[in-house]
């Protein structure tokens, strides 16, 4: 009799430690941003989040303030939505804000790998050694090059005239082709064809689970999913395999060769090679179909960017016509209406959460003079969608497309924009920021909507049957990572034959 006793004060026990680690007991303590747990354990507001992020933030906005901690997840995140206090947030030592803990977290749980702790550094070195300066000036004109190869032809050998596709697809699959062939070339037996339809295909597919996948809410049945498209990119990109290859990039080659050194297992570099691929392909397609479809939306946007890059070809020899003309990293550096038209385009459609771990008790200042508490475990979080990109002060009619937003009345880049009649130094962050900024920045913006054609904004699609044009909706993108929405419905475009 006197075991009963025990065995329930030990079920007590386990059951007010589940409840503890559900965050039921958790309560606002003195000097801490605005507490908001959720009606449901452990999930807290997962779902709203995941189902429309940006209402939710917007509607915890309103309610709580410019700062406020939330459940999500069975984890605590302080969301940070004055852009005026990201400085010093950005700037943080690592000390106190982490991002490299939480990034290993995730890679391990979306792709599968774990690696030395050097990996991050060998990703910043490679990408600033190759895709900037004088290393971005080779990778742009390799893009280029792989762009006319798989750009759809109108007349010659191989042409068969004109068919109808999405404008989402078309963009897509014309701007990862290009990309996989610049950085991580093919397998010479398969071929380049068949290798580049098969692997957009599943790409695609496990593109559409990724951002589920990172919050952990996929159903069973797309989790088998996702572990069977995990397991053909690992086997797909396995490091013995890819030493046959042709065409590697040397982008690639150089972190290949410099993890081999540091004796990562040739099982965790196919794992790597697949982070690779998502992080250099999940979002250059994207944002080339959006960029193209506002332009092909905003005539007078379409005849600015028309006029700009016609002069700069004629400068560079183009007789005119329908033929396709080599474009340069230098000719690139020539286009601001172009790059204004992109960084519109990204402002309103990239949604990128910024996420520190928050490593010891601290104090937050804020830029108004508010200070405020950040428990230790919990998680620091940006969301420059809501705190930056769409703010009417900081971009007025911040929902409407405005091809030059970002130009100066005399044509130059604008980088002056202002809230509460200060300077916001971070006025628009699709590529994140500080040391989890994207290293790939330069090069993911090198190929021109549509794939460097002209012609492929020759034809306007406003009246074509069953065309549905979509206003840009906000997303977000997966914990800590660059991330464009894809659209709702698909824009048919007339092309010829891929």
């Amino acid at each position: 009799m006197a075991l009963w006793p025990v065995v329930l004060s030990a079920l007590v026990l386990g059951l007010l430690g589940a409840l503890h680690l559900l965050g039921v007991f958790r309560r606002r303590r003195p000097g801490e941003p605005p507490l908001d747990r959720g009606l449901v354990p452990w999930l807290g507001h997962a779902l709203d989040f995941r189902r429309d992020s940006v209402s939710f933030l917007s509607r915890m906005k309103r309610r709580h303030g410019d700062i406020f901690t939330v459940l999500i997840g069975g984890r605590y995140f302080t969301f940070v939505l004055d852009p005026l206090s990201f400085g010093a947030l950005v700037k943080e030592r690592r000390s106190r804000l982490d991002f490299e803990l939480f990034a290993r977290e995730l890679v391990f749980h979306v792709f599968g790998y774990r690696g030395p702790s050097e990996d991050h550094s060998i990703i910043l070195n490679a990408s600033v050694k190759h895709l900037m300066g004088q290393g971005l000036e080779h990778m742009t004109q390799v893009m280029m090059e792989n762009l006319a190869k798989v750009l759809p032809r109108r007349d010659g050998p191989g042409a068969a005239g004109w068919r109808h596709d999405e404008l989402f697809h078309f963009s897509y699959s014309l701007v990862f082709r290009a990309g996989y062939l610049s950085l991580f070339g093919y397998e010479e037996e398969t071929g380049v064809g068949p290798q580049l339809d098969s692997t957009f295909y599943k790409f695609r597919k496990y593109d559409s689970f990724f951002p589920r996948l990172a919050y952990s809410v996929l159903t069973p049945w797309e989790k088998a999913q996702v572990e069977q498209l995990k397991h053909h990119f690992w086997d797909l990109l396995e490091y013995q395999k890819m030493e046959k290859w042709a065409n590697k990039s040397h982008w690639l080659g150089d972190q290949q060769r410099r993890l081999t050194e540091l004796g990562t297992p040739g099982s965790m570099l196919g794992r790597f090679n697949f982070m690779l691929l998502w992080a250099s392909q999940g979002n250059t397609g994207p944002a080339s179909f959006w960029a193209l479809f506002y332009l092909l939306k905003h005539p007078e946007a379409l005849r600015a960017v028309r006029a700009e890059v016609d002069g700069v070809l004629r400068e560079a020899g183009w007789q005119g016509g329908g033929s396709l003309f080599q474009v340069t990293h230098s000719m690139l550096q020539r286009t601001p209406v172009l790059d204004s038209v992109l960084e519109e385009t990204l402002r309103l459609t990239a949604g990128p959460i910024l996420i520190r771990s928050v490593l010891q008790d601290m104090t937050l200042d804020m830029a108004n003079g508010r200070s405020f508490a950040l428990r230790r475990g919990d998680r620091l979080a940006l969301f420059p969608h809501v705190a930056v990109q769409l703010d009417p002060e900081i971009h007025p009619e911040p929902h409407a497309f405005k091809y030059d937003r970002f130009l100066n009345a005399e044509g130059s880049r604008k980088v002056d924009f202002f809230k509460h009649g200060k300077r916001v130094k971070y006025y628009s962050m699709p590529w994140g920021a500080g040391v989890s900024i994207c290293p790939g920045r330069y090069f993911g913006t090198s190929p021109p909507p549509g794939g460097g054609d002209r012609r492929v904004s020759g034809r306007d699609p406003a009246g074509e049957p069953g065309v549905r044009w979509r206003e840009s909706e906000p997303c977000l993108g997966p914990p800590g990572a660059t991330s464009t929405c894809p659209p709702l419905t698909g824009i048919p475009r007339a092309s010829s034959r891929r």
